[in-house]
């Protein structure tokens, strides 16, 4: 049986998501992607509230947060998983066009395992996106428990 991974992807920016997914998909890392227009989603998501109640229990492999979102921000949402027993194992990645010295300090401080700040071109931003999901969905060993469910 394969694992059957996933990656969350909050990101408000409809060109951004679209550009990010399609570098992400074209590398078959994940079986599934899940977009978010803004933090509240995502935590109503990973724990299982409203319109995700039913949703197959378990954790992503990966988080890809950007950080100025509507309602809750990208480093509030950091802030909640990184402070959850059962949530805390996930590798979160900051994907923002933030070089704000305090952004970068605060999301490692928060436990953010990676800031990577959104290339301008296409070609850049592209690259980016493949080499952070190969990372994280290929080289990196997850914690156990991110698998949501065998195919």
């Amino acid at each position: 049986m394969a694992d059957h991974k996933r990656i969350l992807l909050a990101e408000d920016n409809t060109n951004d998501a679209e550009l990010t997914l399609a570098a992400l998909a074209e590398q078959r890392l994940a079986d599934e992607f899940e977009v978010f227009p803004d933090g509240s989603e995502i935590l109503d998501y990973l724990y299982r509230r409203g319109r995700f109640a039913e949703r197959p229990a378990g954790n992503p492999a990966a988080i890809i947060l950007d950080i100025k979102m509507p309602r809750v921000s990208g480093l509030d949402v950091l802030r909640i998983v990184k402070a959850d027993e059962q949530l805390k194992t996930i590798p979160v990645v900051m994907l923002t066009s933030s070089r704000e010295e305090g952004d970068v300090t605060t999301s490692y401080q928060l436990g953010a395992n990676a800031y990577v700040v959104k290339p301008v071109g296409f070609a850049e931003f592209s690259s980016a996106i493949k080499q952070l999901g190969m990372f994280w969905c290929a080289t990196n060993e997850p914690p156990p428990g991110t698998i949501l469910r065998r195919k």
